[in-house]
This record gives structure tokens, C-alpha cells and sequence, in this order.
């Protein structure tokens, strides 16, 4: 019988271990966790935790531990489990229980399994253990195996424990009963931290799931944006983790822990949540006259007017002897000449790709004055109207100042609508993250106008991460795929003139990850440098 002060001390290590268990949140440790305490509290040279398998139909390796064969595979221990290492299928191919297995039948019938010696045990097939010992050389000898079960009943796991030894001399016994029933009340509490991180860990893939599916419909409104909910989130993990790697220069003491890795990933899915009540025919405005259509082809008809009325005129002034043939037929081409070059003038301009000079903008103004049109109902129009004046004589890109102030308000939106989400402690600067990557180190961003000292590390690496994945993006409509070299020119300049993070920049190409992010993303004829 176990001297009463060894078994005090086994149950105050038990109680300690309960209680590192409840805190631990990695699956894998926590797993390995158990069976190394397990091992522990019982003596026991080596041990097994199995989990059932997706279709609840085996039991699968999970952690293999054997101190004297110096075995350490699954787990946090870097080496995966072998192949030889088959399911123990929980049901015979006739549907009966498999209670042939130890680890079958504990997991069946939810009893322990206490036996002193395999090789004399009755019932069960030990032939893959006698092969095991064969080709080690081991000797498998006492064997604990205790299901675990959740609260509900349901299997969430099998320890199995092999070789007892002696606290005084070192040889293999039995497990005990005190042995038995420290593991079951070990495999209790190993129960319900596993629930409890497992149901953790689907509330939490139930939040990242639904935030992808918010994301999806922001993305599913423009095909020209589609994935940029996808890629900014790639960029700025790649930056972040640089970042951490980063040993000298301004960054080399910031260290982000799994958490703030989790808490950032959280916020860059989120950065543009905002854009769900951004207008369509704003976000997709590929013209400066686009709106449902391309009111360009208005313009176009409206020209066409203009031609066959200049066409008409001049056949009834020949008509009328005041011109010859040769005489109107010039001056049509004459005419239409000059209306030629000024409809292809607004159609370069409607595009939006280069910016408009004063001169392009008086331009506009002018062609506007020069022609007029008879509509439908005979009224007399200047070519164009003030809207779309307006609209062609945007100086740079193809959005009013109107619809750009329409286009920001999806950052205000964004900030709204996560500060009144309930974040737990690890998530709360999600709001702050996402909401700070349209502001400028110099002040000038927007919407609160901070400065870079009021931001986070982590706001300022979104805000390089939207700028590069939108200056590299192939999927606009008002601009051409740029070369790589071109969006790392623009982006020294904004390093320069105080837009971005000069320090968050130099990681970010010193590092490589504009390289890194070009090849997973990026057309090749797109990789110049």
C-alpha cells in the first residue's frame, strides 16, 4: 500500500496540474499536457492519447511518449507520427464494437482497462504491441487505458498509460488502485479542458467564419475589388511577422504574441467592413460617367445629333443655291472634324487615366459652351450638362469630390460599426487597427487626422498593406496593373512626404515581403525588381 505522505503528494501535484490545464489554450499542448501529467502522477514509463476521428468511427495517434526508448512524436515535439501508426477502428466491418482494441473497448464502453501484463491478459489482441517490443526490444508490461468523455457523454479522447514503475527500485508493476483513480480523475479534469478550449476554439472559427462571409459580400458587389478583402490581410500578417523576426534598428524590441497575431488577423479581415454600405455604382465607377452605364454613349449620340443637323443644314443652304456640293461636302468635313476630335478628347477624358492639366479642364468647359443640341422635346441643350462638367473635369482618377467623401465614409462606417461589437479583452483594439488605415504619419489622413505618434504599430502596417495591395492590384477599372518597381517608386514617396511609416517601410523591403507577397499574388509580368 502506498506510504499516506507520497499519495498526499501525488494529489497536490494533481490539483496543480487541474489547475495548469484549465489555463493552457494551444490544442496541442494542452494535449501533450495531459498525457505527461498522466504519465507523471502514475509513474508510468510511457503513454498514448488518442482522439477520435472526425466520423467518430477510430481512434487516431495523437501523442506517443516512451521515456526509456527515448520516443517523443505528435504533439508540440515537432516530429509527426509515422505511417505505420493505423486508426484503431472503434467497430468490427459487421458493425459490432471492436472490443477486441484496450483502447477500442475503453473508448466503447467508457470503463478503465487495468492490466498487470499484456502478455498474459485475456481478450485482448496485443499482437501489434508484441511486434512493437520485438523489433525495440522493449518489454510492454502494465497498461492503464481511460477513456475521457465530455460532459455530455460523448468520447473526446483515450489515455493509455504502459509500464508502472516502482518509486524505490525502478522496475515495472502494476498500476494501483491509488494509480487507477488518480488517472480517471486526471482523464475528468483533462475533459473538461479540452471542452472548454474546443469549444473556444469553434466559437472562435464561427466569428473568423462569419467575418468571411461579411467579407464575401463586400467582395461580391465588385468584381473590380474582389479580392481585396483577401489579400490586404495576407500583406499585412507577412509584414507583421517580419516585424517580429526584425533584431535591429527601431522595431527590434516589438514583439507581437500569438494573441496580438490573432487580434491583428481579426482587425485586417475587418478593415473595409464599412463598404458593405458603400453604393455600388460608386465603388465600381470605372468612368468618370459611369453610373448604371457609361453616360459616355450619350455624349456620343448627342454628337451624332449635331452631325446629321450640321449634314441637314448644309443640304438645304446647296438646296437653296447658296452652296455648292463640293462646298458643303467640305464644310461636313470640316465639321465633323472638329466635332471628331472633340468627342475623342471626352472619351480619353472620361476615362480618368491621366491627370487633367487647367488646360484640359478648360477644354471641357469649352466644348460644352461650343455645341448645342435639340432634345426630344425641341428644347435647345449645351452638349453637356453641369453634372457632367463636372464629372469630365476631374483632374486626377474618376470619382467627384462628392463620391470620393462617399467612398472615405466607409472608414467612418467601419469605426461605427466595431466600437458597438462587445470585444473581449484580447480583441479590443480591433476597432482602433482597422479604423487607422487611411490615416498619414503627417496628420493629413483621414478621419481623425492622426499623427503617427497617436497610432499603433499595427494600424500603420495595415495602412502600408492597403496602399501597396491597391497601387499593385490588377482588378481596377480605372487604371492598368503596375509594374513592381513603379508601386515601390510611389511608396518611397510616401515614406518621404510623411504618409506612411518610414520604419514599418524599411522592414517591409529590407525584408523582402513586397518580394514574398509579389510572387504569391502578382501577375509575373508584373515582377520588374
Amino acid at each position: 500500500m502506498e506510504h499516506p505522505d507520497r499519495h498526499a503528494l501525488r494529489l497536490e501535484k494533481l490539483n496543480r496540474i487541474g489547475v495548469a490545464l484549465s489555463s493552457e489554450t494551444h490544442i496541442d499542448r494542452l494535449l501533450e499536457d495531459i498525457l505527461l501529467a498522466a504519465k507523471d502522477i502514475t509513474r508510468a514509463d510511457g503513454g498514448t492519447l488518442y482522439l477520435p476521428t472526425p466520423d467518430r468511427t477510430a481512434l487516431r495517434f495523437a501523442i506517443l511518449r516512451t521515456d526509456s526508448l527515448g520516443i517523443e512524436i505528435g504533439g508540440v515535439s515537432g516530429q509527426p507520427l509515422s505511417d505505420r501508426f493505423h486508426d484503431i477502428p472503434l467497430f468490427l466491418p459487421d458493425g459490432r464494437p471492436n472490443n477486441h482494441m484496450v483502447a477500442a473497448y475503453a473508448a466503447n464502453t467508457g470503463e478503465t482497462v487495468n492490466i498487470p501484463d499484456a502478455y498474459a491478459a485475456e481478450g485482448f489482441d496485443f499482437s501489434g504491441t508484441r511486434r512493437f517490443d520485438e523489433r525495440t526490444g522493449y518489454r510492454s508490461t502494465s497498461f492503464l487505458t481511460v477513456p475521457m468523455k465530455n460532459h455530455e457523454g460523448d468520447l473526446i479522447g483515450v489515455l493509455q498509460l504502459l509500464n508502472a514503475q516502482d518509486p524505490d527500485s525502478g522496475r515495472v508493476v502494476p498500476f494501483t488502485p491509488a494509480d487507477q483513480q488518480l488517472a480517471e480523475s486526471l482523464a475528468s479534469q483533462a475533459a473538461v479542458a479540452l471542452t472548454n478550449r474546443y469549444l473556444i476554439q469553434q466559437l472562435e472559427n464561427l466569428f473568423e467564419s462569419f467575418i468571411r462571409l461579411v467579407n464575401t459580400a463586400i467582395d461580391e458587389k465588385s468584381p473590380y475589388t474582389g479580392r481585396h478583402c483577401e489579400r490586404v490581410p495576407e500583406l499585412t500578417m507577412m509584414l507583421a511577422h517580419a516585424v517580429n523576426a526584425t533584431t535591429e534598428g527601431p522595431l527590434a524590441d516589438f514583439q507581437l504574441t500569438d494573441k496580438d497575431f490573432r487580434e491583428l488577423r481579426i482587425a485586417a479581415l475587418l478593415h473595409d467592413c464599412g463598404k458593405i454600405t458603400t453604393p455600388v455604382h460608386v465603388v465600381d465607377k470605372a468612368t468618370k460617367l459611369q453610373t448604371i452605364f457609361d453616360r459616355i454613349a450619350l455624349i456620343d449620340a448627342r454628337f451624332e445629333i449635331l452631325r446629321r443637323d450640321l449634314e441637314i443644314e448644309l443640304l438645304r443652304e446647296q438646296a437653296q443655291g447658296r452652296l455648292t456640293a463640293d462646298e458643303a461636302r467640305e464644310r461636313l468635313q470640316q465639321g465633323w472634324a472638329a466635332m471628331q476630335a472633340d468627342r475623342d478628347f471626352l472619351h480619353a477624358a472620361n476615362r480618368g487615366v491621366e491627370r487633367m492639366s487647367d488646360a484640359d479642364v478648360a477644354r471641357v468647359h469649352a466644348i460644352a459652351e461650343r455645341y448645342r443640341w435639340r432634345d426630344a422635346q425641341g428644347q435647345i441643350r449645351p452638349l453637356l450638362d453641369e453634372e457632367e462638367r463636372e464629372n469630365l473635369a476631374i483632374r486626377a482618377g474618376t470619382l467627384t469630390a462628392a463620391e470620393r467623401a462617399i467612398i472615405n465614409h466607409h472608414i467612418v462606417a467601419t469605426i461605427q460599426m466595431l466600437e458597438k461589437l462587445p470585444w473581449p479583452k484580447d480583441l479590443q483594439n480591433v476597432p482602433e487597427y482597422a479604423g487607422g488605415h487611411h490615416e498619414r504619419m503627417d496628420g493629413k489622413g483621414y478621419p481623425r487626422g492622426l499623427r503617427r505618434e497617436q497610432m499603433s504599430w499595427q494600424a500603420r502596417m495595415m495602412g502600408i498593406a492597403d496602399i501597396f495591395e491597391a497601387l499593385t492590384a490588377s482588378d481596377r477599372p480605372y487604371k492598368a496593373p503596375m509594374k513592381l518597381s513603379q508601386a515601390l517608386a510611389i511608396m518611397d514617396r510616401f515614406r518621404d512626404n510623411g504618409h506612411i511609416d518610414p520604419d514599418l517601410y524599411q522592414v517591409f523591403v529590407a525584408s523582402g515581403v513586397y518580394r514574398r507577397y509579389a510572387e504569391r499574388f502578382l501577375d509575373p509580368a508584373q515582377i520588374d525588381c
